[in-house]
């Protein structure tokens, strides 16, 4: 208790508390040790920093304060500050990179210093980052990319004739004077049109046919950049007109994030924890009316497979949620950015556009539709590179015209992104020199990625007082955590979430990072965290098997062994 005392009245937490009255501090009397060595060393640092490199003087803090005061002496104002901060910037949260991270960072950084604790290393399962996590780089891509970066390679005979032959093809539709100036100049801000082009015809393959306009494709900075412009079209209104964004519950923060710096009204429905994190169509039409009370709901959003939930909707839940969406009128945000990432073998991806287009001309004529897939996620996990892409279905072709011109003033996407983006769109064929290897590689990747969905699920279902659903795709374990009533109460003494306190001593007490279930959603009374599955097998087994320990010594503590036993029977 002393210790999460200590860290609840640190500003680092504060952030992640609920709004309560803010805990006493308090302050200890230390005397100055008195050693002339450790003195004079502080001294003459204070001397060499009188200086700087170009000679100008360094103000000492107190000096700085005086040149702030104005005439009467008082402490001039800044123009910004929490009280003339925008008020919507205030409001968004965003657990993915909250408190805990930057915990975890400051211990990383503690022990690479020399100091000791329980663990030797911190081990980040915060965040769906496959590079950061280990895993190896697909070489066909990183290959296309370094030759269009560095065109002087297209002469080199390390380099395969099919990354080659991409290279110059996107080269050549970049623009330019020169082959080698090309790739560095803007884009077209909807993206390079080659890029664009591969990507449809890469819709018409997956959709078995389906067509796909080239004219209908933009190029993003991620998956994240197309959802907020797409948001930001249809916030709109005051009072109770305002916009009603419906998100699942739990949801992946980006959503919420942009629903409040928008000023827009978050709408939640909740997703089914007992059958598997699936959509009820019922539990739609229930969030539906009891938003329409104080809002206009306009938009549905659906993370499919799920994140931070693992789950994969079925075909026949998608027909269901279009179907909803066409009787309410409903613009539909389908993020897909976990497509190639299914490894329940009863499960498959089926786009929300090819389910559309099988329900017949009166619903894909008329059901307005984006969709997002990204190069950060899949079996690429290129988050750096920023590639991504939407393709809009059935948006009014004035209303087309805003979104370049919004997407105009961005000027346009990293093109070394959209260059990786038309790797993953335009793989290495069949009778192509690096079609063996490439698709060697995507093998291990999202086999090694089934292995350890199948590994989390097994292990986490063997801790008393802890649930796990199958996680069905995408990169993450959602578990449900029985927190006993006394750690409830003690959390809430604190100021903090139960789930924040919990995962809070995982990683003081085992070095594990994972991110508490508040800050996705969930339903008042339960718990959770979120954690990926990106690390090693090696690593993910030490990973579970800490977390095993620690939730066992954490019932215990609390004398609630045989009631987690029974939470979760």
């Amino acid at each position: 208790m002393h210790r999460l005392q200590s860290l609840a009245n640190r500003s680092l937490i504060s952030g992640a508390f609920d709004q309560c009255p803010a805990l006493p501090r308090t302050s200890v009397k230390t005397s100055p040790k008195k050693s002339p060595c450790r003195v004079g060393v502080r001294r003459k640092s204070q001397e060499a920093s009188i200086d700087g490199p170009y000679g100008l003087k360094r103000y000492s803090t107190s000096e700085a304060t005086v040149a702030a005061t104005v005439g009467n002496g008082q402490i001039r104002e800044k123009t910004l500050t929490m009280e003339t901060l925008n008020p919507q910037v205030k409001a968004v949260e965003y657990a993915v990179r909250g408190p805990i991270v930057i915990k975890a960072g400051e211990i990383e950084r503690y022990l690479q210093e020399g100091g000791k604790k329980p663990f030797t290393e911190v081990i980040k399962a915060n965040i769906g980052d496959a590079h950061a996590m280990g895993q190896q780089p697909i070489t066909f891509l990183r290959q296309v990319v370094a030759l269009c970066t560095f065109p002087e390679l297209l002469d080199s005979p390390s380099f395969p004739k099919d990354a080659k032959w991409r290279a110059r093809r996107i080269l050549q539709s970049c623009g330019g004077q020169s082959i080698e100036g090309m790739f560095w100049s803007y884009s077209a801000s909807k993206g390079v049109d080659c890029i664009r082009q591969d990507i449809a015809a890469y819709i018409e393959q997956r959709d078995q046919g389906v067509p796909a306009n080239w004219e209908n494709i933009f190029l993003t900075t991620g998956a994240s950049d197309g959802i907020v412009s797409i948001l930001r079209l249809l916030v709109s209104g005051q009072a109770h007109a305002r916009t009603g964004v419906m998100i699942p519950i739990p949801q992946y923060p980006l959503y919420s994030a942009a629903i409040a710096e928008m000023d827009a009204v978050q709408v939640n429905y909740y997703l089914d924890e007992d059958n598997c994190w699936a959509l009820d169509v019922h539990e739609l039409h229930r969030a539906y009316q009891t938003a329409k009370e104080h809002c206009q709901p306009r938009v549905l959003c659906i993370i499919n497979p799920g994140n931070p939930t693992g789950q994969v909707q079925s075909k026949k839940c998608i027909k269901d949620v279009l179907h909803f969406a066409y009787e309410e009128n409903l613009f539909v945000m389908a993020d897909e950015v976990y497509q190639d990432n299914v490894y329940a073998p009863d499960c498959q991806f089926h786009s929300f556009k090819k389910v559309l287009y099988e329900m017949g001309p009166e619903y894909f004529n008329s059901v307005e539709l984006a969709s997002f897939h990204s190069s950060s996620k899949g079996y690429t996990g290129e988050c750096g590179f920023r590639g991504g892409f939407m393709e809009i279905v059935n948006l009014d072709p004035e209303v087309k015209s805003q979104l370049v011109k919004m997407l105009s003033v961005r000027l346009c996407p990293p093109v070394t992104g959209q260059a990786a983006m038309d790797v993953i769109v335009n793989p290495p064929q069949p009778d192509e020199p690096s079609h063996g290897q490439f698709y060697k590689e995507k093998g291990l990747v999202l086999g090694a990625l089934a292995d350890k969905a199948k590994l989390t699920e097994h292990i986490l279902n063997a801790v008393p007082g802890i649930k796990c659903n199958p996680v069905q795709g995408a990169m993450y374990a959602f578990p449900r955590i029985f927190i006993p009533p006394r750690a409830v109460e003690e959390a809430q003494a604190l100021g903090m979430q139960p789930d924040m306190m919990y995962c809070l001593r995982l990683l003081e007490e085992t070095g594990i990072c994972v991110v508490p279930g508040s800050g996705f959603g969930q339903r008042e009374g339960s718990y959770h965290f979120r954690m990926t599955i990106l690390p090693s097998a090696e690593k993910l087994k030490v990973l579970l098997e800490k977390v095993h320990d620690f939730h066992i010594k954490f019932l215990n503590e609390y004398s609630a062994l045989d009631e987690a036993q029974r939470s979760v029977s």
